[in-house]
């Protein structure tokens, strides 16, 4: 165990209501999180639960919905931060760990891909 700060730990957070995050990491790496990208990864319990079995009667017409926008965002602790969606969602806490493991950027992507 050394003392040296992990490459996950955010130098500059900056957050955007009606664009993203953007994250400046302590190795100089930056991370751009679009608003629509950061919903589908949402890390709470109930947006990673599987789909039901048995979901019920299929609609065969898709039902439109207006994407949920960002009305607030937090900081928890050092380790994460909340972000408040405009249909009350709020339950998902997005560790500085896991968003460095879901930057979009094709350089972790890349990364990522080849397993390093």
């Amino acid at each position: 165990m050394g003392s040296k700060e992990p490459a996950n730990n955010p130098r500059q957070v900056d957050i955007s209501l009606s664009q993203g995050v953007e994250i400046t990491w302590d190795d100089e790496h930056t991370s751009k999180y679009e608003l629509k990208y950061l919903r589908e990864k949402c890390p709470c319990a109930t947006c990673r639960a599987e789909p039901q079995a048995n979901p019920g009667p299929a609609n065969p017409l898709p039902m439109y919905k207006p994407a949920p926008k960002l009305t607030n965002a937090e900081t928890v602790g050092r380790y994460a931060i909340r972000l408040f969606w405009s249909d009350g969602h709020s339950s998902g806490l997005y560790s500085f760990d896991y968003l460095r493991e879901i930057c979009p950027c094709a350089q972790c992507r890349k990364t990522a891909t080849s397993g390093n």
